[in-house]
């Protein structure tokens, strides 16, 4: 039976960064990837220097090239099930039934968002519909904003993007979560509350320009950031017995480990700050915690 160093679960910056560590310190670590990055629609990664703008797939290109000089061995397999051994090995399953143990294990698998159920949406996701605002609100400064909230109060997003433009309005699909004083101040700061209900989006390939209501008015609108939640890629941390957050995020030290001993958490999965230069910090901290403790561990065996 082959026991890895680590197995790390999500091929994103956070795992890929985690993995670049640890194979550095020659520990033999396994790296599954589904293939499934929160961000392969966007047009290119911001907020972080020297990769402005840089399109997703490409970054996951040159990380995929940097770590195999570090012999860390890769599979585009999905994990379906964790758990931890009396031995404190732990055990991971694929899609397959195939097995895989190691002493330390990694969950880098990220979030993904409830992208809202708009006729058309899919046509513009990751071009001129988003959900982050420092992700994407430089590409769209002074152009027509609309912020999409049908399911949750939208005030605190749409106020957000006055910063980026001063057209600004806020979209609620024939619901209404705001409240009687958020609703003066949306007024006051010029932010309109369009109620009717949203019938399609129209536009060219990835660059919307109109909003359909069912009232038959159009209305323009260049970009569109919604407020829609997000959930876990999987379940792995849920199942393995993290603790979590309201959000539904894992809760961990700043060492990146999580409540049961040997597991540690990276990345989108474990923090609300969604930066991909966050997630890979993160994972760089969980490497080299990982480390440690495998070098704890090594030096008590002697």
């Amino acid at each position: 039976m082959t026991v890895y160093d680590v197995i790390i679960v999500g091929g994103g910056p956070a795992g890929l960064n985690a993995a670049v560590v640890l194979g550095r310190c020659r520990r033999n670590v396994l790296l599954f990837d589904k293939g499934t990055q929160r961000n392969l629609s966007s047009s290119g990664l911001r907020n972080y220097l020297t990769r402005d703008n840089i399109v997703p797939s490409d970054f996951l290109s040159i990380a995929y090239k940097e770590i195999k000089k570090y012999r860390v061995k890769t599979t585009l397999a999905e994990i379906v099930h964790a758990e931890k051994l009396q031995n404190n090995l732990f055990i991971a399953r694929d899609g397959t039934g195939s097995k895989y143990y190691s002493r330390k294990f990694l969950i880098a698998t990220g979030l993904k968002d409830n992208i809202p159920a708009i006729p058309g949406i899919e046509n513009f996701y990751g071009k001129s519909i988003f959900h982050c605002p420092y992700c994407d609100g430089w590409e769209v400064r002074e152009k027509i904003i609309g912020i999409y909230a049908k399911n949750r109060n939208g005030f605190e997003l749409a106020i957000s993007m006055k910063t980026w433009s001063q057209h600004v309005t806020l979209y609620t699909d024939r619901r209404n979560y705001l409240k009687p004083l958020e609703k003066e101040v949306l007024q006051k700061k010029n932010i309109r509350v369009v109620a009717e209900k949203i019938i399609a989006l129209e536009g060219k390939p990835g660059r919307l320009s109109r909003i359909l209501l069912d009232n038959d008015k159009k209305e323009r609108c260049d970009a569109l950031f919604f407020v829609n939640g997000y959930e876990q890629q999987c379940n792995i941390a849920k199942s393995l017995g993290c603790n979590m957050t309201k959000k539904g995020v894992v809760i961990t030290n700043r060492l990146q480990q999580a409540n049961i001993p040997g597991l540690y958490v990276a990345g989108d999965v474990s923090k609300d700050m969604q930066f991909v230069v966050v997630a890979a910090a993160e994972g760089a901290k969980a490497g080299v915690s990982i480390n440690k403790e495998l070098q704890k561990e090594d030096f008590k065996a002697r």
